[in-house]
């Protein structure tokens, strides 16, 4: 069964950075894409970054130039570097993968941005 598993969050101030971790179990991930969505409270959760297996990524326009996602294959797990902080950016962040047209998402880990 797939299991995703986030860390890294927490409480930071505007300007600060934060190294989210999404640790993926259950199966082998090198051939899939992993992706980082988040959800801020009453809105609808948003694509932020995703990589491909290959290692190409891509951003939504709103974090581009201070998102960076990565991954290491050989721990099957999934990174989000996020640096300047902004107040807007305060969500619960959860990582995701598509396995076989289902989407697995993790339990989510809280991001939140005082100014």
């Amino acid at each position: 069964q797939v299991q995703l598993v986030e860390s890294g969050g927490g409480l930071v101030q505007a300007g600060g950075s934060l190294r989210l971790s999404c640790a993926a179990s259950g199966r082998t991930f090198s051939s899939y894409s992993l992706g980082w969505f988040r959800q801020a409270p009453g809105k609808e959760r948003e694509f932020v970054a995703g990589i491909t297996s290959g290692g190409s990524t891509n951003y939504a326009d709103s974090v581009k130039g201070r998102f960076s996602i990565s991954r290491d294959a050989a721990k099957s797990t999934v990174y989000l570097e996020i640096n300047s902080l902004k107040p807007e950016d305060t969500a619960v962040y959860y990582c995701n993968v598509r396995v076989r047209g289902v989407d697995y998402w993790g339990q989510g880990t809280q991001v939140t941005v005082s100014s």
